[in-house]
Protein backbone atom coordinates (compact mmCIF):
# COMPACT_ATOMS: atom_id res chain seq x y z
CA UNK A 1 0.00 0.00 0.00
CA UNK A 2 1.28 3.51 -0.76
CA UNK A 3 1.42 5.63 2.79
CA UNK A 4 -0.76 8.39 3.24
CA UNK A 5 1.63 10.80 3.25
CA UNK A 6 3.07 9.51 -0.16
CA UNK A 7 -1.08 9.31 -1.57
CA UNK A 8 -1.86 13.07 -0.49
CA UNK A 9 1.69 14.47 -2.09
CA UNK A 10 1.29 12.94 -4.61
CA UNK A 11 -2.43 13.72 -5.27
CA UNK A 12 -1.74 17.15 -4.68
CA UNK A 13 1.01 17.00 -7.49
CA UNK A 14 -1.40 15.58 -9.62
CA UNK A 15 -4.53 18.54 -8.77
CA UNK A 16 -1.64 21.16 -9.80
CA UNK A 17 -0.35 19.65 -13.21
CA UNK A 18 -4.55 19.60 -13.97
CA UNK A 19 -4.81 23.19 -12.97
CA UNK A 20 -1.93 23.97 -15.29
CA UNK A 21 -3.68 25.62 -18.69
CA UNK A 22 -3.65 23.08 -21.54
CA UNK A 23 -5.85 20.90 -24.14
CA UNK A 24 -7.71 19.28 -21.35
CA UNK A 25 -8.74 22.56 -19.48
CA UNK A 26 -9.50 24.27 -22.64
CA UNK A 27 -11.89 21.11 -23.33
CA UNK A 28 -13.69 21.05 -20.47
CA UNK A 29 -14.38 25.07 -20.47
CA UNK A 30 -15.93 24.72 -23.82
CA UNK A 31 -17.93 21.20 -23.39
CA UNK A 32 -19.19 23.36 -20.24
CA UNK A 33 -19.94 25.78 -22.45
CA UNK A 34 -21.80 24.27 -25.26
CA UNK A 35 -23.25 21.25 -22.99
CA UNK A 36 -23.68 22.59 -18.94
CA UNK A 37 -22.45 21.11 -16.66
CA UNK A 38 -23.38 17.79 -17.37
CA UNK A 39 -21.18 17.59 -20.55
CA UNK A 40 -18.26 19.32 -18.48
CA UNK A 41 -18.42 16.61 -15.98
CA UNK A 42 -18.61 14.24 -19.01
CA UNK A 43 -15.44 15.70 -20.44
CA UNK A 44 -13.90 15.83 -17.29
CA UNK A 45 -14.65 11.80 -17.10
CA UNK A 46 -13.37 11.24 -20.00
CA UNK A 47 -9.96 12.92 -19.61
CA UNK A 48 -9.66 10.52 -16.03
CA UNK A 49 -10.32 7.84 -17.94
CA UNK A 50 -7.45 8.77 -20.26
CA UNK A 51 -5.25 9.25 -17.21
CA UNK A 52 -6.14 6.29 -16.12
CA UNK A 53 -4.97 4.44 -18.76
CA UNK A 54 -1.73 5.90 -19.24
CA UNK A 55 -0.61 5.14 -15.94
CA UNK A 56 -2.01 1.58 -15.93
CA UNK A 57 -0.18 1.61 -19.26
CA UNK A 58 2.95 2.87 -17.83
CA UNK A 59 2.40 -0.03 -15.12
CA UNK A 60 2.41 -2.90 -18.36
CA UNK A 61 5.55 -1.17 -19.76
CA UNK A 62 3.16 0.12 -22.76
CA UNK A 63 4.18 3.79 -22.37
CA UNK A 64 7.60 3.01 -22.17
CA UNK A 65 7.63 1.70 -25.59
CA UNK A 66 5.77 4.68 -26.86
CA UNK A 67 8.33 7.04 -25.06
CA UNK A 68 10.87 5.18 -26.15
CA UNK A 69 9.89 4.81 -30.00
CA UNK A 70 10.33 8.25 -32.36
CA UNK A 71 7.91 6.89 -34.66
CA UNK A 72 5.33 6.01 -32.30
CA UNK A 73 5.65 8.81 -29.99
CA UNK A 74 5.22 11.16 -33.54
CA UNK A 75 2.46 9.74 -34.68
CA UNK A 76 0.50 9.87 -31.84
CA UNK A 77 1.46 13.06 -31.03
CA UNK A 78 0.23 14.36 -34.90
CA UNK A 79 -2.90 12.74 -34.41
CA UNK A 80 -3.78 13.98 -31.16
CA UNK A 81 -2.52 17.96 -32.56
CA UNK A 82 -5.09 17.38 -35.35
CA UNK A 83 -7.73 16.72 -33.44
CA UNK A 84 -7.23 19.48 -31.09
CA UNK A 85 -7.03 21.42 -34.52
CA UNK A 86 -10.38 19.82 -35.73
CA UNK A 87 -12.19 21.03 -32.09
CA UNK A 88 -10.68 24.18 -32.99
CA UNK A 89 -12.04 24.76 -35.92
CA UNK A 90 -15.42 23.52 -35.26
CA UNK A 91 -15.00 26.73 -32.70
CA UNK A 92 -14.62 28.51 -35.76
CA UNK A 93 -17.04 27.65 -37.63
CA UNK A 94 -19.87 28.31 -35.06
CA UNK A 95 -18.36 31.48 -34.73
CA UNK A 96 -18.68 31.58 -38.74
CA UNK A 97 -22.27 30.54 -38.88
CA UNK A 98 -23.26 32.59 -35.99
CA UNK A 99 -26.37 30.73 -34.87
CA UNK A 100 -26.00 31.99 -30.90
CA UNK A 101 -29.16 32.50 -28.93
CA UNK A 102 -29.68 34.39 -25.89
CA UNK A 103 -30.31 32.03 -22.66
CA UNK A 104 -34.32 32.86 -22.78
CA UNK A 105 -34.08 31.05 -26.30
CA UNK A 106 -31.64 28.09 -25.11
CA UNK A 107 -34.56 26.03 -25.60
CA UNK A 108 -34.65 25.59 -29.58
CA UNK A 109 -30.46 25.10 -29.32
CA UNK A 110 -28.96 21.66 -29.31
CA UNK A 111 -26.95 21.06 -26.38
CA UNK A 112 -23.82 19.20 -27.11
CA UNK A 113 -24.21 15.54 -25.61
CA UNK A 114 -22.84 14.11 -22.84
CA UNK A 115 -21.82 10.98 -24.56
CA UNK A 116 -20.14 13.31 -27.23
CA UNK A 117 -18.20 15.16 -24.30
CA UNK A 118 -17.07 12.38 -22.95
CA UNK A 119 -15.33 11.42 -26.11
CA UNK A 120 -13.77 14.45 -26.46
CA UNK A 121 -12.40 14.39 -22.90
CA UNK A 122 -11.13 10.91 -23.40
CA UNK A 123 -9.05 11.51 -27.05
CA UNK A 124 -7.82 14.65 -26.13
CA UNK A 125 -5.81 12.81 -23.52
CA UNK A 126 -5.52 9.46 -25.05
CA UNK A 127 -3.74 10.89 -28.20
CA UNK A 128 -0.94 13.21 -25.57
CA UNK A 129 1.92 11.01 -25.62
CA UNK A 130 3.67 13.99 -23.47
CA UNK A 131 0.72 12.64 -20.57
CA UNK A 132 3.09 9.27 -20.80
CA UNK A 133 5.99 11.35 -20.85
CA UNK A 134 4.29 13.67 -17.54
CA UNK A 135 3.60 10.19 -15.53
CA UNK A 136 6.87 8.20 -16.24
CA UNK A 137 8.62 11.21 -14.83
CA UNK A 138 6.34 11.54 -11.65
CA UNK A 139 5.42 7.95 -10.46
CA UNK A 140 9.29 6.78 -9.75
CA UNK A 141 9.47 9.66 -7.32
CA UNK A 142 6.04 8.35 -5.16
CA UNK A 143 6.92 4.94 -5.84
CA UNK A 144 9.51 2.97 -3.38
CA UNK A 145 12.46 1.29 -5.38
CA UNK A 146 10.81 -2.10 -5.12
CA UNK A 147 7.75 -0.77 -5.84
CA UNK A 148 5.01 -3.28 -6.98
CA UNK A 149 2.58 -3.21 -10.25
CA UNK A 150 -0.31 -2.66 -7.64
CA UNK A 151 1.19 0.45 -5.94
CA UNK A 152 1.31 1.75 -9.52
CA UNK A 153 -2.25 0.88 -10.06
CA UNK A 154 -3.14 2.56 -6.33
CA UNK A 155 -1.68 5.85 -7.83
CA UNK A 156 -3.45 5.68 -10.75
CA UNK A 157 -6.85 5.60 -8.87
CA UNK A 158 -5.34 8.84 -7.28
CA UNK A 159 -4.76 10.18 -10.49
CA UNK A 160 -8.07 9.46 -11.95
CA UNK A 161 -10.01 11.16 -8.51
CA UNK A 162 -7.32 14.17 -8.49
CA UNK A 163 -8.54 14.51 -12.55
CA UNK A 164 -11.84 14.40 -11.59
CA UNK A 165 -12.01 16.29 -8.48
CA UNK A 166 -10.69 19.22 -10.70
CA UNK A 167 -12.80 19.31 -13.61
CA UNK A 168 -16.02 18.87 -12.13
CA UNK A 169 -14.93 21.83 -9.84
CA UNK A 170 -14.77 23.80 -12.74
CA UNK A 171 -17.10 22.23 -14.65
CA UNK A 172 -19.13 23.88 -11.53
CA UNK A 173 -17.83 27.20 -11.86
CA UNK A 174 -18.70 27.49 -15.36
CA UNK A 175 -21.83 25.91 -15.21
CA UNK A 176 -22.36 28.74 -12.52
CA UNK A 177 -21.43 31.43 -15.13
CA UNK A 178 -24.14 30.20 -17.36
CA UNK A 179 -26.20 33.17 -17.56
CA UNK A 180 -23.43 35.02 -18.18
CA UNK A 181 -21.83 33.05 -20.99
CA UNK A 182 -25.19 32.20 -22.71
CA UNK A 183 -25.12 35.59 -23.84
CA UNK A 184 -25.23 35.55 -28.07
CA UNK A 185 -22.28 37.95 -28.20
CA UNK A 186 -20.35 36.18 -25.04
CA UNK A 187 -20.69 32.76 -26.13
CA UNK A 188 -19.35 34.21 -29.66
CA UNK A 189 -16.32 35.64 -28.56
CA UNK A 190 -15.52 32.86 -26.11
CA UNK A 191 -15.70 30.21 -29.20
CA UNK A 192 -13.36 32.74 -30.98
CA UNK A 193 -11.08 32.67 -28.38
CA UNK A 194 -11.36 29.32 -27.63
CA UNK A 195 -11.12 27.78 -30.67
CA UNK A 196 -7.92 29.70 -31.39
CA UNK A 197 -6.20 28.39 -28.35
CA UNK A 198 -7.32 25.30 -29.56
CA UNK A 199 -5.69 25.41 -33.10
CA UNK A 200 -2.67 27.01 -31.23
CA UNK A 201 -1.98 24.17 -28.86
CA UNK A 202 -2.98 21.87 -31.82
CA UNK A 203 0.36 23.61 -33.45
CA UNK A 204 2.33 23.57 -30.67
CA UNK A 205 1.81 19.85 -29.98
CA UNK A 206 2.87 19.18 -33.58
CA UNK A 207 5.95 21.06 -32.99
CA UNK A 208 7.07 19.80 -29.88
CA UNK A 209 9.31 17.14 -29.41
CA UNK A 210 9.31 14.19 -26.86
Amino acid sequence: MIPGATAASFLLVVLLGAMSPGPDFVVVTRTSLTGGRRAGFAAGAGIALGVFAWVVAIALGVAAVLTASAVAFTVVKLVGAGYLVVLGVKSWLAVRRGDYRDLGDDKAAEPLKAGAAFRQGLFTNLLNPKVAVYFLALLPQFLPADGSTLQTLELAVIATAGTVLWFCALALVVGALKRFFSNGRVRRGLDAVLGSVLVALGIKVAAETA
